[in-house]
């Protein structure tokens, strides 16, 4: 009886770790998705300029180092002094740490009307940081850069 009691202990030890680790993988893959969603709205947001969308998304202290070389509340998009008439966003990767979530890769964008580079195709590398706050997932703060070229031309 003790052997017995002694092998389901061991089993339960060596199997336990494993459940415990699918339970955890399974939880921030639907994490994972539920953010890259998020991250899709946003950018179909701010192309829309859906300043009602984006309050929903973003948090009341939201930050953003933009391409500009400022740190602000979004006041380019909110006053309409950025606006877009195409935002396509790359999710490159995604990196999932408890209630906060880091989201990189690549945004291609043309602004338009009086916004700067209006007509230009202007590529840019982004990281978007999400926190789960009151259970809502919302954006906390956002960085880009223009990059000089596309990926796709760099030569080696």
């Amino acid at each position: 009886m003790k052997q017995l009691l002694c092998w389901c202990i061991a089993v339960f030890l060596i199997l336990c770790p494993a459940v415990i680790y699918a339970q955890n993988s399974t939880k921030q893959a639907a994490v994972e998705q539920e953010i890259r969603k998020l991250d899709l709205a946003q950018a179909d947001a701010v192309l829309r300029g859906d300043l009602v969308a984006l309050d929903k998304l973003w948090t009341e202290d939201f930050r953003v180092n933009n391409p500009f070389n400022e740190v602000d509340k979004a006041n380019r998009i909110r006053n309409g002094a950025v606006t877009y008439s195409s935002f396509v966003r790359e999710i490159e990767a995604v990196l999932v740490h408890g209630t906060t979530v880091i989201v990189m890769g690549r945004e291609i964008v043309v602004p338009k009307g009086n916004s700067p580079d209006a007509g230009k195709t202007i590529n840019r590398r982004y990281t978007n940081i999400w926190m789960k706050r009151k259970g809502n997932w919302r954006l906390i703060a956002r960085q880009s850069s223009v990059i000089c070229q596309p990926v796709s031309e760099k030569t080696n």
